[in-house]
């Protein structure tokens, strides 16, 4: 298991890598940013917003609330948009975590998956998870920075933690 203390740097990388991501964003026109490139989420909006609604997902979960669904990429019409909603939930990750007791993380979440079926894992499984999973699709949107011209930036965790 995980500690709070481990998860609370997951999640500090978790922000510091969105940012670094974020920031080769800027180099892009809206029209680059929302282009569908046929990525798995299409566009690099899509993908990034994509980022922000897992967490969000996961944060219904915790609360137990049982969202059916992510919301719409289409919410964010530009950069600066998806980027205050993005950092802020990152943030909230890395104060949600710090309150959470090795009970708390013990603490199984039931829940319905997209695909619509039941299941339930700890918390600091899944806050695990969102942490690898968002490192996952940060490497498709360096991918589509790199399809559409823009210098893609290193987001390796062994960088965060040199520079930590």
């Amino acid at each position: 298991m995980l500690t709070s203390e481990q998860l609370q740097s997951l999640f500090r990388y978790n922000l510091w890598a969105d940012r670094r991501i974020l920031d080769a964003c800027a180099a892009l026109t809206v029209e680059q940013f929302t282009r569908d490139l046929g990525s798995s989420f299409g566009s690099v909006r899509d993908t990034v917003a994509h980022l922000y609604g897992a967490e969000w997902l996961w944060n219904e979960r915790f609360q137990d609330r049982r969202p059916s669904g992510l919301p719409p990429t289409s919410t964010y019409a530009n950069l600066p948009a998806v980027r205050a909603a993005l950092e802020a939930m990152d943030q909230y990750y890395i104060d949600f975590v710090a309150t959470l007791t090795p009970l708390d993380l013990e603490r199984i979440v039931p829940y319905t998956n997209l695909a619509g079926e039941p299941c339930s894992d700890p918390v600091w499984q899944a806050l695990h998870q969102l942490t690898n999973h968002a490192t996952y699709h940060r490497g498709q949107v360096v991918t589509l920075l790199r399809q559409l011209g823009v210098q893609a930036v290193s987001t390796d965790l062994l960088r965060f933690y040199h520079q930590a």
